[in-house]
């Protein structure tokens, strides 16, 4: 192998692919990237048995090849180079040499006939995601999703496949996000095949995770295609292929109230402030913030107090209706929940102390203002 490609393609295509490489001390390959010549362009692949990356970039290609070598000292080593240079890549045996200007470096690699196959797609993309929409609401998402692997399934994100939205969840038993993300169905005849096996798939958080990285700010186009129990997505010239997690995801919209007897609305700043303050507040582990509500006077009041550290207390003016109400909450649970909201003001609904209260986005400031569907953020509160 011997090919020509620029700096800047180079060190893009490492940091997309070597994240996804971990530490294997049963399987030493899986610490490489295999590097191959493919239809006049470089590709690198990168797996840790869940999760492949590909990623294509242009290049000159001089003498056809394929080699892996160590994702960590490739990636230190490309990435630590000056200026928008060419960079050169020869292979000698399982040696590769890398160019670039005044630096050159010799890499022992391995043979990449000890590289895991990664599963390819042999279908067509089914539909596609807006990368925008993924890009914003991903990180709302997997602040729920469980790192508990007792059950499997609360460690991805369900994906419920409507005619033209998805309903993407997920929870950790404690809280749960939902945000509704609009598709464009690319294959009507596959759609409507993949809908009449099943309308709901389990995504790895993790999976959801790497894809996020690879997204850029601008977003573009995610196609998603499905096959044998496979998910993969392209973007930006990018591929992810990972499993999908087995398992029956909890009936979740049961436990969502349809009717909220108080609302309130509350600037997002103001409530992020306050709660914040008061988690300062609480024991470092299992602390809890209390929620005074009174829509009548338009206040609400977060308290939060500990025998060894002191009291907070800090009142917020609201605006709302219904019964005044009294809720405790993990600081943490409900910080994230507001971090989740992007606009202005925030909605707060519940119905009692001990039933599940939502944090929506609402830009509108005053009264009954129509609640966005974007987002939903559930949180069990603490029993008192």
């Amino acid at each position: 192998m011997k090919i020509n490609c620029t700096l800047n393609n180079l060190r893009k295509a490492l940091a997309g692919t070597e994240r996804v490489v971990g530490k294997q001390i049963t399987l030493p390959i899986l610490e490489n990237i295999l590097l191959e010549t493919e239809r006049g362009m470089l590709k690198l692949s990168a797996t840790n048995l869940e999760i492949g990356v590909f990623i294509r970039i242009g290049a000159k290609i001089e003498r056809e090849g394929k080699i892996t070598v160590p994702a960590k000292l490739l990636g230190n080593f490309v990435g630590n180079l000056p200026g928008e240079e060419t960079v050169s890549l020869a292979l000698s045996g399982q040696t590769l040499e890398v160019k670039c200007g005044s630096h050159t470096a010799k890499i022992k690699g391995m043979s990449d006939t000890e590289f895991p196959i990664i599963p390819e797609m042999k279908g067509e993309f089914l539909f596609s995601w807006s990368g925008t929409d993924l890009k914003e609401n991903l990180p709302k998402l997997l602040v729920s999703a469980s790192v508990d692997n007792t059950r499997p399934e609360l460690a991805g994100v369900d994906v419920i496949l409507g005619e033209e939205d998805t309903f993407l969840a997920s929870t950790d038993s404690f809280r749960l996000t939902e945000v509704n993300i609009p598709l464009r169905v690319e294959n009507q005849t596959g759609y409507k095949a993949l809908r009449g096996k099943t309308q709901s798939i389990i995504v790895p958080a993790s999976t959801f995770s790497e894809l996020w990285r690879v997204l850029s700010p601008e977003g573009g186009e995610v196609k998603v295609a499905i096959e044998e129990n496979q998910i993969f997505f392209q973007a930006e010239g990018v591929r992810v292929v990972s499993r999908l997690i087995n398992g029956k995801y909890p009936e979740y919209k049961q436990i969502m109230p349809q009717q909220f007897e108080t609302k309130i609305l509350v600037g997002r700043d103001e409530l992020l402030r306050a709660t914040r303050m008061a988690s300062f507040f609480t024991q470092s582990k299992g602390g809890e913030v209390i929620f005074q509500i009174v829509p009548e006077k338009g206040r609400l009041t977060v308290v939060a107090n500990s025998e060894d550290k002191g009291e907070n207390v800090t009142e917020i003016l609201v605006t709302g209706t219904g019964p005044s109400q009294e809720v405790v909450f993990n600081p943490r649970y409900i910080l994230d929940g507001i971090n989740a909201v992007a606009t202005p003001f925030v909605s707060l609904l519940l119905n009692s102390g001990t039933a599940p209260v939502a944090i929506r986005p609402d830009e509108e400031k005053k009264g009954d203002a129509k609640q966005s569907s974007a987002l939903t953020y559930i949180i069990m509160p603490i029993r008192k």
